[in-house]
């Protein structure tokens, strides 16, 4: 039985030399070639001079919050990290990858929620790499592979809750897209941040940055959301009505002002609900005569 040790390569720190040193060295070396030639009137020396401008090649020059990654002849020697002016081996391939936080607005994708309606939806993305050889070599293109994997995390994200709650449908929620923004902005951040850490990718912050039904439904949702409205507020004035009434028929037959027989109270009680219920102010009308009449 063969066993195979697969080992996953990982980032590895690399220190070159230390690059103003250098660089004096090589001017000089430049320099004194030339001038030598000139003096000994020998085109010999001319081969420092080659030499200084071969070694010039070696400089790596590393911005703050950035790293050059290592190769030489396809094989990872390490990555530079710490910014200055550095000197390695002029046959070294050096390749630029940021460490800088960038941000990343995702295009406006058409999903359908979890109840199938379509919805318009985006995200906001903040992200870094932190492991330059996996951001470098595990994936083609590692801002690439950060748009695609965002925009499908955003489409599975979207078909996991619904858009709002409809409770009249037998469709109650408590995590909703639009109203459960951290909720959703929490999970949504986990889900992009497991896809990206194949290539190395720290994930800051995700969050949706536009949301709103499809065209095509959007006029529709709005006037149900506008019907619920108009359900609620007038379930909440004909709760308020009863309260009112029932506290008046308790005040006067507490205070004996008037004592009403239950077809008296019916009446009165009709009067109520559509004085407290109505639109539109009501209209008094004056009874010069009897309760009865």
């Amino acid at each position: 039985m063969i066993l195979i040790n697969y080992t996953m390569k990982s980032e590895k720190i690399f220190k070159p030399t230390n690059g103003y040193l250098m660089l004096f060295f090589v001017i000089a070396l430049f320099f004194a070639g030339i001038v030598l030639s000139i003096l000994k009137n020998t085109p010999i020396y001319l081969f420092g001079t080659l030499l200084g401008f071969i070694l010039m090649f070696g400089f790596i020059l590393v911005n703050p919050n950035s790293s050059k990654v290592i190769l030489l002849f396809g094989k990872y020697v390490g990555t530079v990290k710490q910014n200055g002016l550095y000197w390695a081996n002029p046959l070294y391939k050096k390749k630029t990858i940021s460490l800088r936080a960038s941000n990343f607005d995702s295009e406006r994708l058409k999903v359908n929620d979890k109840l199938g309606n379509p919805v318009m939806i985006s995200t906001i993305l903040v992200w870094r790499v932190t492991e330059t050889y996996k951001a470098a070599f595990d994936v083609d293109n590692y801002e690439n592979f950060v748009r695609v994997q965002t925009d499908a995390a955003v489409r599975k994200l979207a078909s996991m809750y619904p858009y709002d709650n409809f409770a009249d449908e037998g469709h109650e929620e408590d995590i909703t897209l639009r109203s459960s923004i951290n909720d959703v902005s929490d999970a949504l951040e986990k889900e992009i941040e497991e896809r990206l850490s194949i290539a190395g990718i720290e994930v800051l912050e995700a969050r949706i940055g536009y949301l709103a039904y499809a065209q095509e439904i959007a006029s529709a949702m709005l006037k149900r959301q506008q019907a619920t409205a108009i359900v609620a507020a007038r379930h909440k004035i004909v709760q308020g009505a009863v309260d009112m009434v029932d506290m008046a028929l308790e005040e006067l037959s507490k205070k004996e002002i008037v004592e009403l027989d239950e077809e008296r109270k019916a009446a009165m009680v009709s009067n109520l609900l559509v004085i407290l219920c109505g639109d539109k102010e009501a209209s008094p009308v004056l009874n010069t005569g009897t309760l009865s009449h």
